[in-house]
């Protein structure tokens, strides 16, 4: 049966991304993307999706009436976010009203036409300083949770679901809570079929970073257009640690979610590239210079921003054992990836991350 897949934030990276491939793997199926086209540079993906005939929609999941419109929807994918932590800070009324207030208008469309639901949240609910605190140490290029360490809720291994919740996350993570949440309540309520994806960094082909988000494609556009970088707080050093997920994986995890949405309902997964995909600013540095062949001056900033945090891994212990989903790329192929889409993106680098400078 023919079905009607709206991708809402459809324009964006993860978002456009999704779309193209899964009008390939379902390609009977009408894939709608919703967008808003706030992103600089999102419009480079429009041309893009109908050219692989998918249906592209102006709109903004703040407008319910807007959503309300739409033609019966079997699947959504609530991908629309303002994903930027500090973004929050200069206008926290429109990271409330996309990330929370827009999920319940999504979620009052998945109501009506009883749809299936796959939301996409953030490793940013897990709250600052409990995270912070941590036991680690200092090594040459990372700081690193001790190993062999346990803690509640994680391990040397990366932080599980059942990190403790309780503290501050950011006004971003805490819209994605509280999202979170009404996505349970909403599958419970009214009979609908959901998952929830907690997402770490994701990277590749078609992301269009800024200082505030999307590290990796920024730290690569930088290497190739230049214009300055700096190591933000924990003195300066670089040595913060993350994990990254190729683009590429988040979509065969949430294909096989919409074919398993019956014994995966409710259901909330963390979904990262673990410790063999993590990495630190430092380390960055020096692959991104080995594969552009440029080595850039770094500034160092002692002065920490808000919100952020020192350490943090995913751990995909659940997901893995109830879905048999693992990261198939490695970090290798996130950098090369992205590298050579940005390479071979001149037109987009320079009318879109020149700007940026």
């Amino acid at each position: 049966m023919r079905r009607n897949v709206l991708i809402t934030g459809g324009v964006g990276f993860i978002g456009s991304n999704l779309a193209i491939f899964l009008k390939e793997k379902l390609w009977d199926d009408n894939i709608i993307c919703l967008d808003n086209l706030i992103r600089e540079g999102s419009g480079f993906n429009v041309a893009r999706l109908e050219d692989a005939g998918i249906q592209f929609i102006k709109g903004d999941i703040r407008d319910r009436k807007q959503l309300l419109t739409l033609p019966k929807i079997d699947v959504i994918l609530e991908c629309c976010a303002e994903p930027s932590v500090l973004a929050a800070y200069d206008d926290p009324q429109y990271t409330i009203d996309t990330n929370l207030f827009g999920t319940v208008n999504c979620l009052e469309l998945a109501k009506r036409d009883q749809s299936g639901f796959v939301f996409l949240s953030t490793s940013r609910v897990y709250p600052i300083e409990p995270v912070n605190r941590i036991p680690f140490e200092e090594l040459p290029t990372r700081f690193d949770w001790r190993k062999n360490s346990e803690f509640p809720g994680g391990s040397y291994k990366g932080i599980t679901e059942d990190f403790p919740l309780a503290g501050v996350r950011s006004l971003y993570g805490a819209t994605k809570l509280c999202s979170e949440q009404m996505v349970i309540e909403y599958l419970d309520m009214f009979s609908l079929k959901g998952v929830i994806n907690r997402l770490g960094i994701v990277a590749g082909p078609w992301q269009m970073g800024k200082v505030d988000q999307g590290i990796i494609g920024f730290w690569i556009a930088r290497h190739i257009l230049g214009g300055p970088l700096s190591y933000i707080g924990y003195n300066g050093t670089g040595k913060q640690l993350r994990d990254a997920l190729h683009v590429d994986d988040v979509c065969e995890l949430v294909l096989y979610e919409l074919e398993h949405l019956d014994e995966l309902n409710g259901k909330v997964f963390n979904a990262g590239g673990g410790r063999a995909n993590s990495f630190s600013l430092l380390e960055l540095t020096e692959q991104v210079s080995e594969i552009t062949g440029k080595r850039m001056a770094i500034n160092s900033v002692l002065e920490e921003r808000k919100a952020d945090v020192r350490i943090y891994i995913t751990d995909n212990s659940r997901i893995c054992q109830e879905t048999g989903w693992t990261p198939k790329k490695g970090l290798d192929d996130i950098l090369i990836d992205t590298y050579q889409w940005l390479n071979n993106s001149r037109d987009i680098l320079n009318r879109v991350f020149i700007k940026w400078k």
